[in-house]
Parts: structure tokens; C-alpha cells; sequence
């Protein structure tokens, strides 16, 4: 009985190892996004999950990874719960169950690679194949599937590292996150190897493929760090008004907002005019196309600072007795003109609007306080006179396709104007900012950002942030960048690189799933 119950504990000892190592993962892979960004643990995170998984079979290696995708979502998204309460106005019980519905669902992706790598790997299908080719792949979907959230996609734990994502303009964020999931692999063999006491534990075949793709990227990423920028030169003035979230929609206090960016505004521009000031995402808390008093103070003030100006703003459209409500900026000219206005496209679900509200009527009981926003209908880039701007609204700037689109339509500058006051002082804005050096790099545009509590940034066209601007406090910051010129592959082609990794992964999954015949 005593020996029954020792081999029954050696057994159920296992499991609880195996999903330590793969919560380890999780944490790892947190940690490696900001903040605290220890951007160097992603390229060894998945190897504790790769060493549980080992010949596990194919439905615990999917546990396994679901596990580690738990604890890196959680601990990567904790803030989804401030958001949720604060912006959506949800009953905390609610907030709680659309972090936990939204950290379940990224987890399946890593439990799916998990499971169809050890499915693969019974199949004979290299490790090294299959892991790149299914992370991406995956990741990929994620960015459009169900809205899409491509929030924390791996290469962008790597936005400081100039040389590396320079690739970016060839195959997006995603060419850096294979080459972190191939590393990944690498490294799992050299610690399988020296940890079986294998008599040829080094692997040198993948390692030398890993070494030839990091010297190609890292070499590129010189060869265009070292080019030199020749854009016409652009003066950009961003606000960051600090505005508490508590007051910002009390018309009592649309006086002294209006006040506080203006104050800020001519600070900015105290030593002269700038091509572009840029206020923050509903800076300005009414409707500017209505308003008489305070719209025409604002563009009063761009004809006094003779510049041209970004004010977001909230704006309507009326077709007959229907009203479309829309997150806009208004492009004002240096003499004080409306010229323009963008509206958001990409709407944030539980904020904006509720998704599948008409299908399911009882959701808006549930979640009553939330906006009824509409998305906009067109992309279209805005002339300043002096360069055509794409203007992306809060987190449209995590979404590539869009900025692409701007680029494509004659963009030279994109202005993300944001309010991420939502977050708080969590790793959230960080994070947001991570992924917007990305848009700069892929298009070879600057990108400019204007967020109402921060980080305001000014980033140019080879992702180096010049500026920013620190959390919960007025500030201006002033610089001037270079306009983009010409297109870059990554502008022609898009996401062809993703799109070969999910038609690749899509191979690998078939080839792994296809029932074995009898000899």
C-alpha cells in the first residue's frame, strides 16, 4: 500500500512540475513586455513550456499551453479590469468576467501551437518548422479575428532594440516575432541537450540558421539606421493637458479645459509657429461642430499661434432621423478654418460599443453606460499645406493595416491622438506606445502622438523615440521630424510575410492532424 501510494505521488508530482514550467513561461513572456520590458527574456521564454511539453502527449502539451498563455495574458492585461470599470462602466463582477472571458481566449492560441507542435512532432515535423510557422500564423489571426487584438504580439517586446526592427518595413512586427519563436526553439534543444546528457548536445544546424538570420536582420537594421533622412523638415507642437477623467465631460468644466490647452498651446509655440499643434483624443469635450463659444476660441487661437491644428473631438452625422455618433479629430487651418476631419474606424469594443448588441438585446441592460459610437466610413489623409497626415484615434495606432492604409493614401506623418487617462499608471500606456514605433518604422513615416495624461512621443522614421513625456502631468513637447518619402515593401506588400506563415502553419496543422494509415 505504501508503494502504491509513492508511485501514485511520483506520478502526480509530473503534471504539477510540468505546469510550473509552463506557468514559469507565462512569466517570463510577461516580463518581457513593457512594462518592466525586460525585452531580452522573450528570445528564451517558451523554453520552460517547450521542456514540459517534451513527449507529453498532444492534449496535456494543450493544457500546458493554456496555462502559460493564462499567466502571461494576466499578467500582461491586469489593467483590463481598470479599463473596464472606469470606461465601460461595468459592475466590477462584470469587469472581472471580461478580463477572465478575454485572458481565456488569447490563451487558446499558445495551447492550439502547444498541442499541433507535439501533434507535428509525432508526425516527424521539425520543431523548428512548425513552432515559428504556427506562432505566427496564430498570432496573426488573432489581430483580425473576432475585431481583432493584436495587443502584445511578440516582436513588439523588442521596440527598443533599433537594429532589430528595422525588418519591420519588409514584413511588419512579424518577421522579428518568427525569429524570436525560432530562437526560442534553438535555445530549448541546447537546454534539452545538456540536460540529457546528449553526446552531441549542441545543435548546430539550428543554431547556424539562427545566427545567419540574426547577422541578416541586425546587418539591415544598420544598413538602414546608418541611411540618412531627407524628408522635408516639419515642426510638430503635441499637448498633453492632463485632464482629469472625473471632470472632463462636466460641461462646469469645459472653461477651464479649453483654458488649459490653450495656455499650453501658446507655450508650445512661444519661440514661433509649428506646421502642426496636436491636442489629445477628446480634448476638446463637446461637439466642435456645433459649439460656438469654445470652438471659436480654439480656432481663434490657431490663427493667433499661425498654425495649423488637430482637436479631438467628438462629431455627429444626421441622415434623416438617424444619428451616427463618431470619435473625430478636426484639422483646423493657420488661419483658423475647419479643412478637414478624420473619424475613427476601429472602435474599441465595451467602450465605444457593444458588440453584438442588436443580436442579443439583454447585452445592453447588462452594460448600460457604455457609447453608442458609429465607425467611420473612409480613410483619408488631411492636408496641412506643408504634408498630408493620416490621424489614428487612441488604439487604431496597434493596428497595422490601418497605418498602411494611411501611407497608401498619400500620408507623410501619422498623428496618433489618444486619451489613455482609461489606464491609469499601469503598464498599459507603455505598452500602447511599444506598439505604435512600429506603424513609424513599417511606413518609414514619423509618428507623432499626443495622449491626454502621456506618454506624449515624438517618434521619427527608424522607430527612435526623440521625446516623451512622463505619466499624469501637463506638458508640452515640441520637436520637428522629417516627412516620409517613398513607400517600403512592407507598404506595397502588407502582411504578405504573416500571411505565408499562416498558409505555412495551416500545412503544418493538416500534415499533424491527418490520420495515419495502415502500412
Amino acid at each position: 500500500m505504501d508503494y502504491r501510494r509513492f508511485r501514485m505521488s511520483q506520478f502526480n508530482a509530473i503534471p504539477r512540475r510540468d505546469y510550473l514550467m509552463a506557468a514559469l513561461s507565462g512569466v517570463l513572456l510577461a516580463l518581457a513586455f513593457p512594462s518592466p520590458g525586460i525585452s531580452p527574456l522573450a528570445w528564451v521564454a517558451f523554453v520552460p513550456l517547450l521542456l514540459a511539453c517534451g513527449k507529453r502527449d498532444p492534449k496535456r502539451a494543450f493544457r500546458l499551453g493554456f496555462s502559460t498563455g493564462i499567466v502571461a495574458y494576466a499578467g500582461i492585461l491586469y489593467w483590463i479590469n481598470i479599463v473596464v470599470t472606469t470606461y465601460g462602466k461595468l459592475p466590477w463582477i462584470v469587469s472581472l468576467c471580461v478580463f477572465s472571458f478575454l485572458v481565456a481566449y488569447l490563451a487558446l492560441y499558445p495551447a492550439l501551437v502547444a498541442y499541433l507542435v507535439r501533434k507535428g512532432e509525432e508526425r516527424g515535423i521539425s520543431l523548428l518548422i512548425s513552432f515559428p510557422l504556427l506562432w505566427v500564423g496564430l498570432e496573426y489571426v488573432r489581430s483580425f479575428i473576432l475585431t481583432g487584438f493584436p495587443w502584445a504580439s511578440l516582436g513588439y517586446s523588442q521596440y527598443r532594440i533599433l537594429p532589430l526592427i528595422q525588418i519591420a518595413d519588409i514584413t511588419g512586427v512579424y518577421g522579428l516575432s518568427f525569429l524570436i519563436a525560432l530562437a526560442n526553439v534553438v535555445a530549448y534543444r541546447i537546454v534539452r541537450g545538456f540536460a540529457s546528457r546528449e553526446p552531441a548536445p549542441y545543435p548546430l544546424k539550428s543554431t547556424a540558421l539562427l545566427l545567419v538570420l540574426l547577422i541578416a536582420t541586425v546587418g539591415y537594421g544598420f544598413n538602414r539606421l546608418n541611411r540618412p533622412t531627407t524628408g522635408e523638415p516639419f515642426t510638430v507642437a503635441l499637448i498633453q493637458g492632463n485632464i482629469d477623467q472625473n471632470v472632463k465631460w462636466d460641461p462646469a468644466f469645459q472653461e477651464a479645459t479649453v483654458a488649459i490647452y490653450e495656455r499650453l498651446s501658446r507655450k508650445a509655440c512661444a519661440a514661433g509657429p509649428a506646421d502642426l499643434l496636436v491636442w489629445p483624443e477628446s480634448a476638446a469635450p463637446f461637439y466642435f461642430q456645433d459649439e460656438e463659444k469654445y470652438a471659436a476660441r480654439i480656432k481663434t487661437l490657431a490663427r493667433d499661434l499661425k498654425s495649423c491644428a488637430v482637436v479631438g473631438s467628438p462629431a455627429y452625422e444626421k441622415d434623416g432621423a438617424n444619428v451616427r455618433f463618431l470619435n473625430s479629430a478636426f484639422l483646423l487651418s493657420s488661419w483658423g478654418e475647419v479643412i478637414g476631419r478624420a473619424d475613427k474606424i476601429h472602435l474599441v469594443p465595451f467602450g465605444e460599443y457593444v458588440p453584438m448588441a442588436r443580436l442579443l438585446p439583454f447585452v445592453n441592460k447588462l452594460v448600460a453606460g457604455i457609447g453608442d459610437f458609429s465607425p467611420g466610413a473612409k480613410i483619408a489623409s488631411l492636408s496641412t499645406g506643408k504634408g498630408e497626415i493620416g490621424i489614428l484615434v487612441c488604439f487604431e495606432g496597434i493596428f497595422p493595416e490601418l497605418s498602411r492604409a494611411y501611407v497608401n493614401a498619400g500620408s507623410r506623418l501619422l498623428v496618433n491622438i489618444t486619451n489613455d487617462a482609461w489606464f491609469g499608471r499601469s503598464s498599459a500606456p507603455h505598452q500602447h506606445l511599444s506598439m505604435t514605433v512600429f506603424r513609424a518604422v513599417e511606413n518609414r513615416v514619423p509618428l507623432v502622438r499626443a495622449a491626454n495624461t502621456g506618454i506624449t512621443s515624438i517618434v521619427d522614421s527608424k522607430g527612435h523615440i526623440r521625446g516623451m513625456t512622463h505619466l499624469f502631468e501637463e506638458a508640452v513637447l515640441t520637436g520637428e521630424v522629417r516627412l516620409g518619402e517613398g513607400r517600403t515593401i512592407y507598404d506595397r506588400v502588407g502582411d504578405l510575410f504573416a500571411w505565408l506563415c499562416l498558409a505555412g502553419g495551416g500545412v503544418v496543422a493538416l500534415l499533424a492532424l491527418r490520420k495515419r494509415t495502415a502500412a
